[in-house]
């Protein structure tokens, strides 16, 4: 019949996924088409005032009313509170056989849930957190840990992943800076894509947060405003952006809650649609984050009501609402109606998210909502727990061992102190299932959990434990037990740091900032009386932000830093500590000197570093890139194969690494680029390239950097981005002030303008020593 025929094409998996959305749009009523741009979050209503300060405005949904229609998404099946992952893939199956049967298409729903570290599910495999993967330098094996999240979550009936975090972080005091990967755009956006490539590869919806400014917020307050001007947006705070979408190919992205000079991103059509959709040609879906269209009315103030806040973000370019259906439910289809919103704009984000829904074959004739049997649902195996040990042990950054305290030598007395010593939640990011949805003491943590002590004592260290204080509090009665068991002991490991959580649950984590950098509660009184005893001290810092070491921290004999290393993190640090494991982490971000005055990253002009005309030393105790090991290694043989650079062309930088040292490590080599005079102030030096070498004692590498000098480009007096001709240097360094050679360079040629197509990458070629 002819009144078939759009339907057949629509089903028809031989036509393009824009193709069949195009066919199927004009079959649908306004309120089917607007079903298709909202989610359901089922459960969360009844609890959600102790996660989210505005989750308990939730109006709760009746099942049968809002299927109806049709439905876009599914919040959070599994990530909602505890479940069996079998059980769990059951109850989904159920459900989106309900919506299928329910409505005229029969389309099932696009299921989301949060992968920041890990499936965000009970009883699923938790990993380190995202700073964890940049302290690691290692782009391929968070390739492998994103592809194994995805297998899991593909098995269990999930489509989209709600990651990776590819903020910038701009302010340590930020509590969710233990969601972003570092301070650098090129670690940052390099370590992105990777994550997004194997996420992808498998088959799920990557989706990048947050778009963008999240993390500049004025204060490091949550939800603050972000005061910056448009070349740190363009310089620092979009190309991981860039990287993760040309390099990675996310098929998603979210809006930051931030707002810009004024301008609340959710309602900002010239970052959502001029530059993300026009500018770059992103063909994906934009979801809103939680609440974010509500929060133009309830928190910005520029909507009058929950149409309004519909309309700017269905005109920006926001796709889909999370996490449930609000404005974009009855306000939406009473403004379409009333000719307050045009029906062109629903149409526009309906043909994204059913050309998605195409991609993803939720519109096939044959789809099954699981791709094998539930029973063999498992999301906690040996492959994923061993992944997530390998990142732990590669996360971990020795930054101090003076008097080679670090690796614990057999037989001492080890006194271990502190509140995070003993504590397994230590070991986890705010957006781990146990941290993240809080405690469930009768299901437990769903996961094997040791914490450092245990992980030690599993080596047959011989432990004089005693926790000193707590993470926050001011009793300080434990301390002095703390102090005595340290006294008697050849050697005292004090481990201080964070509890993960959210809105002031925790330390760090999402609405957990911090007003300045000090430890929490009495924790730097601990530090100073365990210090103050003589024996040598190994403090290990916990935690989701990097906390001011200060000249009263230089007594510590070593300082060893562990980003919420996962489930497998108390192993790793044991196996660090006892020197099982040879560390070869790197500081994804600076760790200052001063808890106060105002934070300060690497990427400094200057002017914003310590000069004479101010009395603050913004010099941080250990800079971005810094990191140690218990081998050594020396560099020679640096040589460019040209003096002249040309702005269009590729400069080829090498250098030769020998392990000198006992053991076999790692030794991670650095490109940072500086630029001394340009038409704008640049930082002193920007990380454009960097290689993990590792090498057996005695062993030596050449590592050659392939350079573009489109990687040199930022943007110029008129607002363009350019590469400018001129003196540069290429510098090769152990860290970003710890710089072995420097080579000069002089870019050659007429300035020249680059976009969105500029080539991004600096690509690292390791030749062992004798090999072609």
């Amino acid at each position: 019949m002819r009144g078939q025929e759009p339907l057949e094409t629509w089903r028809d998996t031989r036509r393009s996924p824009a193709e069949r959305a195009e066919a199927l749009i004009p079959l649908m009523t306004l309120e089917e088409k607007i079903a298709q741009l909202v989610g359901v979050w089922v459960g969360a209503d009844d609890s959600g005032g102790g996660v989210a300060p505005h989750q308990a405005e939730m109006k709760g949904v009746e099942w049968g009313d809002v299927i109806a229609n049709g439905l876009g998404q599914l919040t959070r099946p599994f990530g909602t509170g505890p479940v069996d992952p079998a059980a769990g893939a059951r109850s989904l199956a159920s459900s989106q056989a309900q919506i299928v049967a329910a409505s005229r298409f029969g389309i099932p729903a696009q299921v989301h849930e949060e992968c920041l570290t890990g499936f965000a599910a009970w009883r699923a495999t938790v990993y380190p957190a995202p700073l964890s993967w940049g302290a690691s330098f290692h782009p391929e094996l968070i390739e492998a840990v994103a592809a194994k999240i995805a297998r899991s979550m593909r098995a269990a009936g999930i489509h989209q992943g709600l990651a990776p975090v590819v903020d910038v972080t701009r302010d340590y005091r930020w509590g969710r800076t233990e969601e972003t990967i570092g301070e650098d755009p090129y670690l940052v956006g390099t370590i992105g894509a990777a994550y997004v490539r194997g996420i992808e590869g498998e088959g799920v919806v990557a989706t990048l947060k947050h778009f963008a400014g999240y993390s500049a917020s004025r204060g490091g307050r949550n939800l603050a405003p972000a005061h910056m001007g448009s070349r740190e947006v363009a310089d620092v705070i979009l190309p991981p952006f860039e990287m993760a979408l040309r390099l990675g190919g996310a098929r998603s992205v979210m809006n930051s809650y931030a707002e810009i000079d004024g301008v609340p991103v959710a309602a900002d059509e010239s970052l959502l649609t001029g530059l993300l959709r026009d500018e770059w040609g992103f063909t994906g879906t934009v979801v809103s984050d939680y609440f974010a269209v509500r929060f133009l009315e309830r928190l910005h103030g520029v909507a009058g009501d929950a149409a309004g806040a519909a309309g700017l973000a269905l005109r920006a370019g926001i796709d889909v609402e999370l996490p449930t259906v609000d404005t974009f439910g009855a306000p939406l289809v009473e403004a379409v109606k009333s000719g307050q919103v045009s029906e062109a704009l629903v149409d526009r984000a309906l043909a994204r998210v059913l050309a998605q829904k195409a991609e993803l074959g939720l519109l096939d004739e044959d789809w099954r909502p699981l791709p094998g049997d539930p029973e063999d649902v498992r999301l906690d195996d040996d492959e994923s727990r061993g992944l997530a040990l390998a990142l732990a042990r590669e996360s971990v950054v020795l930054v101090r061992n003076t008097g080679a305290v670090l690796p614990l030598a057999p037989g001492r007395r080890v006194a271990l102190v502190g509140p995070v010593a003993d504590d397994p939640m230590a070991m986890l990011g705010c957006y781990a299932f146990p941290a993240h949805v809080g405690p469930h003491p009768e299901q437990g943590l769903g996961v094997e959990l040791p914490s450092l002590r245990e992980a030690l004592g599993a080596l047959s260290v011989d432990l004089d434990y005693e926790r000193g204080c707590d993470i926050t509090g001011d009793d300080t009665s434990g301390i002095a037990a703390a102090v005595a068991a340290a006294a008697r002991s050849d050697v005292c490991v004090l481990a201080v740091g964070d509890r993960a959580g959210l809105f002031g649950r925790g330390t760090s984590g999402e609405g957990c900032d911090a007003a300045d950098l000090r430890l929490p509660g009495v924790q730097a009184e601990l530090v100073r009386a365990v210090l103050a005893t003589g024996t040598p001290v190994v403090l290990v810092m916990l935690a989701g932000r990097p906390y001011a070491l200060g000249p009263e921290f230089d007594a510590a004999a070593a300082v060893v830093h562990g980003f919420f290393p996962g489930q497998r993190g108390g192993q790793a640090l044991a196996e660090v500590l006892t020197g099982a494991v040879n560390p070869s982490g790197r500081l994804p971000v600076s760790v200052p000197r001063d808890a106060g005055g105002l934070p300060s990253t690497y990427l400094s002009p200057p002017l914003g570093r310590r000069s004479e005309v101010s009395s603050v030393d913004t010099t941080p105790a250990y800079p971005f890139g810094h990191g140690l090991g218990y081998t050594t290694f020396a560099w020679d043989g640096v040589h460019a194969d040209r003096a002249d650079w040309p702005v269009d062309g590729e400069v080829s930088v090498g250098v030769t690494v020998r392990n000198t040292g006992p053991r076999s490590g790692v030794e991670v080599v650095q490109l940072y680029l500086h630029d001394p005079v340009a038409q704008t102030t640049r930082p002193v030096v920007r990380l454009v390239g960097y290689a993990r070498v590792e090498l057996e004692a005695g062993a030596s590498a050449r590592v050659t950097f392939e350079v573009p000098a489109d990687v040199t480009s930022f943007t110029g007096v008129r607002g363009t981005r350019i590469v400018e001709p001129g003196d540069v240097e290429l510098r090769l360094g152990r860290s970003s002030s710890d710089v072995v050679a420097a080579v000069p360079l002089r870019l050659t040629g007429a300035e020249r303008e680059v976009g969105y197509d500029r080539r991004l990458l600096v690509t690292a070629r390791i030749t062992p020593e004798g090999a072609g």
